[in-house]
């Protein structure tokens, strides 16, 4: 039915109007306890399955965060060990460089302080023995001056300076060789103190080698008993080893780019540039398939160098075999580099004819004087040939990096969706729950005025209001 056929039943639409209204609202009046139990219910049940829904995604955020956890510990766990094992590795060297000369350097201070000792015995001063004539001249002394003591004490005299004369003479003479005794002693001593500077190098070089490995086992153990502080750390450590690993690839695949505009088109004149396999031309998947080759190579020579560890069947082949693997995969990547050295000259060679065609067909003949420094670039793009796929080897390092840290990157951000997410149905459970109240009013919003007649008449009747507001009746 039209509106202009509800608005006919009288003779006057404003008043076919107002007894549509009064029907209306009677009804809405007469149903308003139903209409608010199922807007109540239709809200209620949208905002209970937002919120269970709320629910179910933080758990699995929890799963995810506990999981990423597990992760990280088991990343730092490892890479914890090989540090720790590197540096035991090391200590074990020193020490064993050290002690490999150990028997010379004792038997070179042995033989040192053998000498300085029988030196030193040499050197040892001797007092002088008291002179004889001391009681000679105290006898002398009581002997009364009458009886010619003095000419006596004359020759006593004489006779004690000629002898104090070659005492200190001999005395002199013993100093002397005790002084050249001790300047002998002096290399012996040099050669000591330089073997002890040795020895206390090599100690401090273990002291620090322990401080460091102390320093290792702590946070090792701190990984181990899973602390939130070595958590945290290795995070922002997974994080930036993302970001500078994603950078070195970045520049990698720019050297990729260039290594592929080197040989792309000599690859056309062997294989034939107008053939396409699903629009692509035949020469560039060639070019890329010799440059991936290449990647792979590098890959299986640093696995095979236990240098990155991403197949770990190749680190674990005896070494007989890991050896042969290391020159196998070397002379591939030398006999591939060669062939992009040739295809580089090849690009020269083309790119000159094609200028020397084009001047042909423009009656040039000047620019062959252009032509005296080709040399330089011929040699350089040949030099960039050889050399961007030895380059393109220490491209497995940054993967390597970039894939341990990838997975604790995309558990952060699937934790940081997953928390958003949530977040988002809680706000919409509270909005659909508040929606159903603001319903509600809008529903007793065009029959206010019976509600004021009911609230009246009850309050003059001392009658409580039967509120029939879905907020006081049970589910």
């Amino acid at each position: 039915m039209s509106t202009a056929a509800l608005l006919a039943i009288t003779p006057w639409p404003a008043v076919s109007a107002l007894l549509w209204f009064l029907v209306l609202a009677t009804v809405m009046y007469l149903a308003r306890r139903t209409a608010h139990r199922a807007i109540h219910i239709a809200t209620g049940a949208v905002a209970h399955g937002l919120r269970l829904a709320a629910h179910s995604i933080a758990h699995a955020e929890l799963r995810v965060a506990a999981r990423n956890r597990e992760v990280l510990l088991a990343a730092g766990r490892e890479a914890k060990e090989r540090i720790v094992e590197r540096e035991f590795e090391r200590v074990s060297e020193t020490t064993r460089k050290d002690l490999t000369n150990y028997p010379t350097l004792h038997r070179a201070l042995s033989e040192s302080i053998l000498r300085i000792e029988e030196d030193h015995q040499k050197a040892v001063e001797v007092p002088p023995e008291a002179p004889g004539w001391v009681r000679a001249v105290e006898a002398v002394a009581k002997i009364d001056a009458r009886n010619g003591a003095a000419d006596v004490l004359a020759d006593i005299h004489k006779s004690m300076v000629k002898a104090h004369n070659e005492a200190m003479q001999a005395y002199r003479k013993a100093s002397a060789e005790r002084h050249g005794l001790l300047r002998q002693m002096m290399p012996e001593w040099r050669s000591i103190q330089d073997t002890l500077g040795r020895v206390n190098k090599c100690v401090e070089s273990l002291l620090a080698r322990s401080v460091t490995i102390d320093r290792h086992m702590q946070e090792y153990e701190d990984i181990v008993r899973g602390q939130d502080r070595a958590v945290s750390i290795l995070q922002s450590s997974s994080v930036v080893q993302f970001f500078v690993s994603a950078l070195v690839l970045c520049v990698a695949i720019g050297g990729a780019a260039i290594n592929f505009s080197l040989i792309a088109r000599p690859m056309a004149e062997m294989v034939g540039g107008t053939n396409f396999i699903g629009g692509f031309r035949i020469a560039d998947i060639a070019a890329l398939v010799i440059i991936m080759v290449e990647i792979s190579m590098g890959l299986f020579l640093m696995e095979s160098l236990r240098i990155t560890r991403l197949f770990p069947v190749i680190g674990a082949l005896p070494d007989k075999m890991r050896v042969r693997m290391v020159w196998i995969t070397f002379s591939i990547l030398l006999l591939l580099a060669s062939i992009e050295a040739g295809l580089a000259y090849m690009r020269e060679v083309l790119l000159q004819d094609e200028l020397a065609t084009g001047a042909l067909l423009r009656d040039e003949t000047g620019g062959q004087l252009q032509n005296e420094y080709l040399w330089i670039t011929t040699a350089a793009q040949m030099g960039m040939g050889f050399i961007l796929p030895f380059a393109l080897v220490f491209v497995a390092i940054p993967l390597e990096t970039f894939v341990h840290s990838l997975r604790t990157v995309l558990g952060l951000a699937g934790i940081a969706i997953l928390r958003t997410v949530a977040l988002l149905l809680r706000v919409l459970s509270n909005g659909f729950r508040h929606l159903g109240t603001l319903a509600e009013r809008l529903y007793d919003l065009p029959i206010f005025l019976p509600l004021w007649l009911e609230s009246r008449l009850s309050a003059n009747g001392g009658q409580p209001v039967a509120s029939a507001d879905l907020r006081e009746s049970p589910l």
